[in-house]
């Protein structure tokens, strides 16, 4: 009995350890002895872009709140959005928190947080040829930022069950390029080598129209190419980052600081924080 005992107990210091150990090894804990949470963006508005020289975006605020209530400091990395999953996985950043669709296969390749925020995809054109483009895109340029969800949902590589329109389907006719970012699918179409340009509706609100540098170029949303959920990744089986950077937005949701951040960046409430959080 006595050896059993003993048995027991050893085992039960063995698992404490590996816990400890695993604990002292994951990413949070690797984070918070360097002091610094290594965020990988892309450059767009309102998420993460430069006024003037200070970078500011709703996704800019939100990433220096949560690292400010985790005792470090946000710092941010501009990557490619094609090889961000290479970016991550190479310790050159620590998460993606840059408006990324949640998607199975980035489930499949990385540890996402749970939804914070709601995006559909947004068709965006020259305001004088939005008319004709509307009424039929056979035979025109559309274009998506490569490894993007306006790509995907052009190729078909990924399809929402609640879209209205199918984006394949609807593009079927026209011709497809691929751009380094959202920003440069708008540069294609404001020069004319493109006619349209298929990115995020959230990107697109704070990028085109009156007041900004695509005054001449408007967004549709007529057709319904479904919701996705905006999450932030980590490295593969890293829960517990993963769990703590939510763990901050559903206080900073109870709080009101998160609708305040919101409010400066959207008219409508598209947080999804507090839905998660029940």
């Amino acid at each position: 009995m006595k050896k059993l005992l003993a048995l027991v107990l050893a085992l039960m210091m063995v698992c404490s350890c590996t816990a400890l150990a695993f604990a002292e090894d994951s990413d949070l804990a690797y984070i918070k002895d360097k002091g610094v949470l290594t965020v990988g963006i892309t450059l767009f508005a309102p998420m993460n872009y430069y006024d003037g020289t200070e970078l500011v975006g709703f996704d800019t605020e939100l990433a220096q709140m949560v690292a400010e209530k985790l005792g470090i400091e946000a710092e941010f990395v501009e990557i490619n959005w094609d090889s961000k999953e290479i970016e991550l996985n190479s310790k050159n950043i620590d998460c993606i928190w840059n408006g990324m669709t949640i998607t199975d296969e980035r489930k499949e390749n990385m540890q996402v947080s749970d939804p914070y925020l709601l995006n559909r995809q947004a068709m965006v054109m020259k305001a004088d040829r939005a008319e004709e483009i509307m009424k039929d895109v056979a035979g025109l340029t559309v274009v998506a930022e490569a490894g993007s969800t306006g790509e995907a949902s052009i190729q078909g590589t990924v399809v929402y069950p609640d879209a209205a329109v199918d984006a394949k389907a609807y593009f079927a006719n026209s011709t497809y390029v691929a751009v380094e970012s959202q920003a440069m699918a708008l540069m294609e179409v404001k020069s004319g080598t493109a006619d349209v340009a298929l990115i995020d509706s959230v990107a697109a609100s704070g990028m085109v129209g009156e007041g900004t540098d695509y005054a001449d170029l408007v967004l549709d949303m007529s057709n319904d190419f479904g919701a996705q959920e905006y999450g932030i990744a980590f490295r593969k089986g890293e829960q517990t980052l993963a769990d703590a950077v939510s763990q901050q937005l559903i206080d900073m949701a109870n709080d009101g600081t998160l609708d305040t951040i919101r409010a400066k960046w959207f008219a409508n409430d598209i947080t999804l924080v507090a839905k998660y959080a029940q």
